[in-house]
């Protein structure tokens, strides 16, 4: 290994990238892995489904999910060729998009469009959309010109906040309920957001690492005790879901795929900073050829995934950040362990009786998780954009950006004289806003910030040579993308 290809100082592992454990600590490892992220994996598919009024679907459409989780993870840590980053990354369901897969399936709805047709459109956008993740695979360097933290954190916020409604009208009982906002709706979510609080503060990792996942059980479970819950309404579904490619039809719409494309634009870049912290946690190279060629096959397997799951009917794929900390928390670190993880979700999504028993999950339960979920990505968006730097340059950027975004969402009929081409692209409000974001940042300069001594950052200052520890001391700042990605 040459000098350029440092590996971090980690002596808390026990299992090493390429070291086989023994059957008891693989099987103990997996089965972290899939608790940690389960949730994760299915949540996307439940708020679709539901939104979208796709209820009698929910079931094949988890399996699903669960089922190309499973595949996806597998070709990530096996790696075929340049495809793979041969690391234990877990590959789940992606939340990023389901702001603009609502929008485009409320498009399909509006225009009497039934389940097959909102479905095929969505998937039929996401599978053309999620190659370009796969070119910009091989440009990641390029594009981080471009996409720029600041573009990148306005993103993420406005993702973040445009998907707060969605949370508060499950809170309240679900679009269309007959008792929106009884008490009893009010008092299941805020059980389970408590939950959630109280768990973060302990001090067992595995409790706090499982928070979301015992919060929305004992929702489940209370709600059943209250009467909210009727297993005799459970659908009837087949004993195995066999995972038939394009299912509903095949169906494409450039009005719904802008939006799409334009969340795939920064998606990589999400990615990248997930897979430098697991090379990091693993004690894999965070520099050199290795680490680079490493990267880019991580992002090519992102995008293929994606395009896989949209031929098996799931929504787009992402390398999980969750799961580093199960590696961190159990020390293992076997991509072998990968191979374990991808059977037993594959396994799960054979049974589509585990998607019908969290179809009854009640709508305020699930808002509750939401609420914390969603706000969390409106934050995370928060971090990099202070990361950043808000001085002049960036604030205006933000400003305008959320502006737009926020302000198109709240009030459409701004763009009632637009063709209905344009206005159908344009009423998205993460289309306006990363738009704006990209437009501004190109055309307003950079400025120069020379910090005054009071304004120093230490921390930053041991983040940015952490991440690059050749720069002399007044160069220019590391990329705060990177960074907030790391420590993530």
């Amino acid at each position: 290994m040459t000098a350029s290809e440092k590996v971090p100082r980690n002596n808390d592992l026990l299992y090493g990238l390429n070291d086989r454990p023994h059957l008891t600590a693989t099987v103990f490892a997996a089965l972290q892995h899939v608790l940690a992220s389960f949730v994760g994996i299915i949540t996307p598919t439940l708020i679709m489904g539901g939104a979208l009024g796709l209820q009698s679907e929910i079931p094949y459409l988890i399996s699903m999910a669960l089922f190309v989780s499973g595949l996806g993870t597998f070709v990530q840590a096996k790696r075929f060729g340049p495809v793979g980053s041969g690391l234990l990354c877990l590959q789940g369901t992606s939340f990023s998009f389901i702001s603009v897969i609502l929008s485009a399936g409320f498009m399909v709805k509006a225009r009497g469009g039934g389940t097959d047709e909102i479905l095929s459109t969505i998937f039929g956008v996401c599978f053309f959309a999620a190659f370009i993740e796969v070119v910009l695979s091989q440009f990641i360097g390029k594009l981080r010109m471009l996409i720029t933290p600041v573009v990148t954190g306005t993103i993420i916020t406005l993702m973040g906040l445009s998907l707060i409604k969605v949370a508060m009208t499950d809170i309240a009982g679900g679009f269309g309920a007959p008792d929106l906002g009884a008490a009893s709706h009010v008092f299941l979510a805020a059980l389970v957001i408590g939950t959630i609080v109280v768990l973060n503060r302990v001090d067992v990792p595995f409790l706090r690492l499982g928070a979301i996942v015992i919060g929305l059980t004992l929702g489940y479970v209370v709600a059943w005790l209250m009467g909210t819950v009727d297993f005799a309404s459970m659908p009837e579904v087949p004993l195995v879901s066999v995972p038939v490619p394009f299912k509903y039809g095949f169906n494409f719409d450039w009005v719904a795929f802008v939006p799409v494309a334009v969340i795939f634009l920064v998606s990589p870049l999400e990615a990248a900073g997930d897979l430098t912290a697991n090379s990091m946690i693993s004690r894999q190279p965070v520099k050199g050829p290795l680490y680079i060629r490493r990267i880019k096959s991580g992002l090519l397997a992102d995008g293929l995934n994606s395009a896989m799951a949209a031929v098996f009917n799931s929504m787009p794929m992402v390398t999980f950040a969750q799961n580093n900390g199960v590696i961190q928390l159990t020390g293992v670190a076997s991509r072998y362990v990968a191979f374990f993880i991808a059977g037993l979700l594959v396994l799960l999504g054979l049974f589509p009786m585990i998607g019908a028993v969290l179809q009854l999950m009640p709508k305020p339960v699930l808002g509750g998780a939401e609420l914390v979920m969603f706000g969390t990505v409106a934050v995370a968006g928060i971090k990099i954009l202070a990361e950043a730097g808000l001085h002049r340059r960036n604030m205006l950027i933000v400003a305008i950006s959320l502006g737009m975004g926020l302000g198109i969402a709240a009030v459409p009929e701004v763009l009632r004289e637009l063709p209905q081409a344009l206005r159908n692209i344009f009423e998205s409000p993460i289309t306006v806003g990363a738009l704006c974001a990209i437009v501004l940042n190109i055309f307003l300069p950079e400025e120069f910030i020379e910090l005054e001594e009071d304004d120093f950052d230490p921390e930053a200052s041991i983040l940015q040579v952490m991440e690059n520890p050749d720069l002399p001391a007044k160069a220019e700042p590391a990329s705060a993308a990177a960074v907030a990605q790391l420590n993530r």
